[in-house]
Formats: C-alpha cells, structure tokens, sequence
C-alpha cells in the first residue's frame, strides 16, 4: 500500500492539529486497505455498516499504535492535541460514510466512544520497538472477529495477527517517521 506521508512545502512548519488531519487520513486508508485484504482473502462482510464496524476497529488499533509511537516525541500537552485532533478528524470522516450508508445521524460520538474504549483496552499491552506485542495483536483481531461475518469467523483472528498488522504496521511506520521527522529548510 502506497501513501503520502511527506508535506509539499517542506519550509513551512505543521500545527499538532494539520499533523492529526494528515495522519487521519492516512489511519482511514490503511483501515480501508485491512478491510479490503479480509474481503479478498474470502472473509464475509455484508454491508457498508459492517464495513465500517470493521474499519472502527482497525482505527481504534491504530490510532493506539501511534499514540505509542509518537510519546516518546511529543510532550503530554502536544500528545494530548495530537491524538484529539486525529480523533476528531477520523470522527468526522466516519460520520460522512456512515451518513452515505446508514441515512441520517449522529456517527462521531460512537467512534469516539470506541476509540476511548479501546485505548483504556490497548493500554494494558505490551509495546516495545514500534510493534504491539503478542498480547495485543491478539486483542486487536478478537475485535475484528466479533464484527465480522460468521464465514469463517475462526481464522480471522490469525488473519488478522500473522498478515493484517504487519501490513497496517509498514504505511504506518513510515507515515509516523515522515510526519514527525523536522527536515532543515
């Protein structure tokens, strides 16, 4: 998967927020690719909403996954707007599609919820050298398992730890690494 993770005008220093909107959408294309990779490997979703139900989970690991990368760069004040700004951003783009598939409604409050729900789970993880440990890539595929369809709900979570999170994990790196590296002008 191909992303752009590097700013046009280098010279111009980011807000923490314009840092959370490009990382939102970067999130939002990995989760897309990750349900993209389940439906061609036989997996069964149904809908749009289940689409979306399984991307909520992908972005709830993932935005997990760079709030562990990026402590260590970034004081809790900075850590703090980062991570709101990503948040929101993803909120919104969720409440387009699920406004596109579902009809009217209010959308960014329950991923909101789920975010916060599986950061609180997430946190109790091991993660060492940018990679979520074994207990963690665990978790993550139980969550995409329970929203999936029953056809062969056994392997997704194998699915998931031995394929997906590898996958999710090289765009990301490189996206986290390009966002937050300073370049001299």
């Amino acid at each position: 998967m191909r992303i752009k993770s590097k700013w046009n005008l280098k010279d111009r220093e980011r807000t923490l927020a314009e840092t959370g909107g490009a990382m939102a959408f970067i999130l939002w294309r990995i989760a897309q690719q990750g349900v993209l990779n389940l439906e061609n490997e036989g997996f069964q979703t149904t809908t749009n909403s289940q689409r979306l139900d399984v991307m909520g989970e992908f972005l709830g690991f993932l935005v997990h996954v760079v709030d562990r990368m990026t402590a260590d760069r970034l004081e809790q004040d900075e850590r703090q707007e980062f991570i709101t700004s990503l948040a929101k951003h993803l909120a919104n783009t969720m409440q387009e599609n699920r406004t596109d598939a579902e009809g009217r409604g209010e959308y960014r409050e329950p991923l909101i919820g789920l975010l916060n729900e599986r950061a609180a789970d997430y946190s109790e993880f091991s993660f060492s050298d940018n990679e979520p440990g074994y207990a963690f890539r665990r978790c993550f595929g139980d969550c995409v398992r329970s929203v999936m369809g029953e056809k062969d709900n056994q392997w997704i979570t194998d699915q998931v730890m031995d394929i997906e999170i590898p996958q999710a994990l090289k765009p990301l790196n490189k996206a986290v690494r390009d966002l937050f590296t300073e370049e001299p002008a």
